[in-house]
């Protein structure tokens, strides 16, 4: 049953939010229009428009991300809308005021599963006791899991539209997401883009502490920063050290018209199959060890 860990909820209320950064005035119509992408509508309207997508390609279950803070509700209304389809995650900044409250309305009464923390993009280390305090809430809530993004972070609908992205990569270590893991072993945390470039540091986190999992989502064009690295040799180290059952495939998906990019499944597919990985262990990679962590309801 396949599934993908990693896809982007880019509902109105994101767009929104671009918008007023960059200072213009746009609506979300003239800056879809401007991208050249479909407005998405509403959350229910957009949730209904992803089922299609992963009807048309074959796909059982997603992750959705609000992929600014304060969407959780935009994410939470696409899971009501299909909860057999969708496990909601949502962006948080640990250093706004309601950070902790948020992420106890979502984790609670909005049904959302995964935290998500971009330490470069909010200038927050994962060793602030800020950070700490939402880990906590998380770790109260049977179900739920961290997302931590590390490594080189690069948003291409900023770039598009100009807006600058200042991001510390220094924050965005994975090693330091061991700490973490180690203060709380019974919380499912996740690397995505196998560290994004910290693909060594990903190893080591991965192989310290056992209740961390990596992402494959994305094109992975981090591997251009280690010369004569490939996808199959990056596929066939995170598949010795973390072991299959750590795994978690997934694409990086996000707009329409693109919609899911199965170019990214087919170069895994096809990857995770020429290394000889079983396919037992496919089965686990790409979709059983999402059903393990968000069952179905």
């Amino acid at each position: 049953m396949l599934s993908d860990a990693h896809c982007h909820f880019f509902s109105s209320t994101f767009f929104a939010a671009l918008s007023r950064q960059r200072g213009r005035g746009d609506t979300v119509q003239q800056l879809c229009a401007e991208l050249q992408w479909d407005d998405p509508g509403t959350p229910e309207a957009l949730a209904d428009r992803w089922v299609q997508e992963l009807d048309a390609n074959g796909v059982a279950r997603a992750s959705l991300i609000a992929s600014v803070p304060g969407d959780e509700d935009a994410a939470a209304a696409a899971v009501a809308r299909h909860p057999a389809r969708f496990v909601g995650f949502f962006m948080l900044d640990p250093s706004a005021d309601d950070a902790v409250s948020r992420t106890r309305r979502a984790l609670g009464e909005l049904g959302l599963k995964v935290v998500c923390l971009f330490p470069a993009m909010h200038h927050v280390p994962l060793g602030d006791s800020r950070v700490h305090e939402v880990i906590e809430i998380a770790a109260a809530h049977p179900g739920a899991a961290v997302f931590v993004h590390c490594g080189v972070l690069s948003v291409g609908v900023r770039r598009k539209l100009g807006l600058p992205s200042r991001f510390d990569p220094r924050l965005g270590d994975p090693l330091a997401v061991t700490r973490l893991a180690l203060t709380y072993p019974n919380l499912p945390f996740i690397i995505p883009h196998m560290g994004a470039g910290m693909f060594r540091e990903a190893l080591m986190a991965v192989d310290t502490c056992a209740n961390i999992h990596l992402d494959t989502s994305s094109s992975n064009s981090w591997i251009r920063y280690t010369p004569g690295l490939t996808l199959e040799a990056v596929l066939a180290t995170a598949v010795s050290v973390a072991g299959a059952r750590r795994l978690l495939f997934g694409t990086d998906s996000s707009f329409f018209p693109r919609g899911w990019q199965r170019g990214i499944y087919d170069a895994q597919r096809n990857a995770f199959t020429a290394i000889g990985v079983s396919p037992d262990d496919q089965a686990l990679i790409f979709g059983g060890n999402f059903a393990r962590l968000f069952p179905a309801p």
